[in-house]
């Protein structure tokens, strides 16, 4: 098959949903199908052979959006706001995504053609009108749907993954919250099937936007064969042990309550050494709550035994995670999946998470512990039965190792996502 991804692109650094997308595409590309990954807003990261070129760069959408004279300038002079050079740029400063300041901008890009943004969803149809035809157009995430009616006229079937759009969606202010809704309601009844991630998000998502059972596939994320072929952690070496926490550094994904949990075990006095290893993508509006946080160590005199390490290069991931005795990224109940469970268990980390979302679904095959969700006590409880029995916390991480072996690589999913692409590009081909 001849497969278009689009997905809004990072620019700049990593987040779980484009590891997920790219490592589906390079494993369906693995099996034979032709893969074109079409960023959109901004530059894929990191890019790869084979990426088409930057599609309704971000700019360019605010500007047009925010001036309305913006859409009679010059082609040329917009053109030159889609180089890659500057988007990069424009992300490495550390762009807002707070969804209080992105309501409009969200419903009308929901609006599709019927919004401002028609003229630029015009010319991503005219860049497909020049590409052989493809068999199958994916969506990343439902935010995309306003491409839809556009996107029909390739002719191609439109498949749209269902991954962490809710939380994003319910935080937008009102009226833009129930107007996107709405949107998404009625864009989403032209999308011929969906891909979930998980089974919880299927059945706190597909109700809201009455999606059929038939029409959403439940295909669990991947990692590449290389991430979890890794030797496990090696964390019984000398030292104290470390906690740690490798996802965006938000309060969301519960680093505030990973904290308290932290302070509870240091004032418990039962592993005086332990040391708190937190790393991941640092956005520009998540630096105030990492000011707080680190303000807090150092009036608990502690300091010395909590590493920050935003933004680690995916080249010291491994070691990062080699180096934690227990893994914990205690996410509120939004989370879709957790790709970060999957990389803490292919090293071999044992993981504690809380007993909600996805993550029951994913330590079902083992690799780590449950505990009672938003309790800092309860989660520093979960954290000290591993720390003091460390033959069971090496148990349960060879368990998670062995476990993402199987039912969580990529080339799992890719096979998966290829059995529903080609349903309905056989569908749309049927006449």
């Amino acid at each position: 098959m001849r497969i278009a991804h689009l997905l809004p692109g990072t620019g700049s650094f990593h987040c779980g949903t484009c590891l997920r997308d790219r490592a589906l595409q390079l494993a369906l590309r693995a099996r034979g199908h032709t893969v074109t990954v079409v960023p959109l807003y901004l530059p894929s990261f990191p890019p790869e052979p084979g990426d088409g070129p930057v599609q309704m760069g971000a700019l360019n959408l605010y500007l047009q959006h925010r001036l309305r004279l913006w859409r009679w300038l010059p082609r040329w002079l917009r053109d030159r706001l889609d180089s890659p050079r500057l988007l990069r740029r424009l992300s490495r400063s550390g762009g807002n995504t707070d969804p209080a300041h992105l309501g409009a901008m969200t419903v009308a890009m929901l609006r599709g053609e019927a919004g401002p943004f028609g003229p630029e969803i015009e010319r991503l149809v005219a860049w497909f009108a020049g590409e052989p035809r493809y068999d199958v157009i994916a969506l990343s995430n439902v935010l995309l749907a306003g491409l839809v009616r556009g996107l029909r006229r390739t002719g191609a079937a439109i498949v749209c993954t269902l991954q962490g759009e809710a939380p994003f969606l319910d935080a937008l202010p009102e009226p833009h919250r129930g107007q996107a809704w709405h949107e998404l309601g009625e864009r989403c009844r032209e999308i011929d099937a969906f891909v979930a991630v998980s089974r919880h998000y299927r059945d706190a998502v597909a109700p809201r936007l009455c999606l059929p059972a038939e029409r959403v596939h439940v295909v669990h994320n991947g990692l590449p064969e290389a991430a979890t072929a890794a030797p496990a952690s090696a964390t019984e070496a000398s030292g104290p042990p470390a906690l740690g926490f490798l996802a965006r550094l938000c309060e969301q994904k519960g680093l505030p309550l990973l904290l308290d949990a932290f302070l509870l075990l240091r004032q418990a006095g039962a592993h005086p050494g332990l040391r708190l290893r937190v790393a991941g993508v640092l956005r520009g509006e998540d630096r105030p709550l990492l000011s707080r946080l680190q303000q807090r160590v150092r009036d608990a005199g502690l300091a010395a035994f909590v590493d920050w390490l935003p933004d680690l290069p995916d080249a010291q991931k491994d070691a990062f995670l080699r180096s934690l005795a227990v893994f914990c990224v205690p996410a509120d109940a939004g989370e879709s999946f957790g790709l970060f469970v999957l990389e803490a268990m292919a090293a071999g980390v044992p993981v504690v998470a809380p007993d909600h979302a996805a993550f029951p679904e994913l330590l079902a095959h083992g690799g780590g512990a449950l505990c009672a969700p938003g309790d800092a006590r309860a989660l520093a409880a979960a954290i000290a039965d591993l720390l003091r029995e460390p033959a069971r916390a090496r148990q349960l991480g060879e368990q998670g190792r062995l476990a993402v072996r199987h039912p969580f690589t990529a080339t799992r999913m890719a096979a998966a996502v290829e059995a529903v692409y080609a349903s309905v590009a056989q569908g749309r081909r049927t006449p």
